[in-house]
């Protein structure tokens, strides 16, 4: 992806996932918007938008963070949201036995303490792989990788979703289930 994609990438992330209203875009409640609306406000806020490079945006995410709908009308990040008026209905799925989270050290200590939490999300994102866990632990400074005893979890009655990107979804990881890699 190179610099502009980037750029427009994390336009994208922030207003679908996090503020659509700092542009005057409004989500349904699963988190779509329709494409037309938003190339106009992103115009309207001086950002350069079209419909073929949300389409590139959309088909070249390593993370597969966005959706397009089958009308080729409406776009959604898959996960991730933290707007109150998002709550995708994910379905319900069985888990791997176990998952990864990636963090930096410097949070260990309060995870150790609390948990895992949402924070201001809807959801602790869980990586099926200690790569893809890796990847996400370096955005935030020195990794750790913690391993997370799912199958356990589940036995117990807590609940797990998998958005479209493959990210597994869950409301909180107490600290019995977490464990460092």
């Amino acid at each position: 992806m190179d610099h502009i994609d980037t750029k427009i990438s994390k336009f994208l992330s922030y207003v679908l996932r996090h503020q659509p209203e700092s542009i005057g875009l409004t989500l349904d409640s699963e988190g779509w918007a329709d494409i037309s609306t938003l190339i106009k406000c992103a115009v309207k806020q001086g950002k350069r938008l079209n419909y073929p490079m949300i389409e590139k945006i959309v088909a070249t995410n390593d993370k597969k963070r966005f959706a397009i709908s089958e009308d080729r009308k409406r776009i959604r990040a898959v996960q991730g949201h933290s707007a109150k008026r998002v709550n995708i209905c994910y379905q319900e799925k069985i888990p791997p036995a176990v998952l990864y989270h990636g963090t930096a050290t410097r949070f260990l200590d309060s995870i150790f303490k609390q948990g895992l939490v949402a924070g201001n999300r809807h959801y602790v994102h869980l990586s099926a792989d200690e790569m893809t866990a890796i990847k996400v632990g370096q955005r935030h400074g020195k990794v750790a990788i913690l391993k997370i005893d799912v199958q356990l979890m589940y036995e117990q009655g807590i609940k797990f979703h998998q958005a479209e990107n493959g990210v597994w979804l869950t409301k909180a990881v107490p600290v019995e289930y977490i464990s460092m890699k």
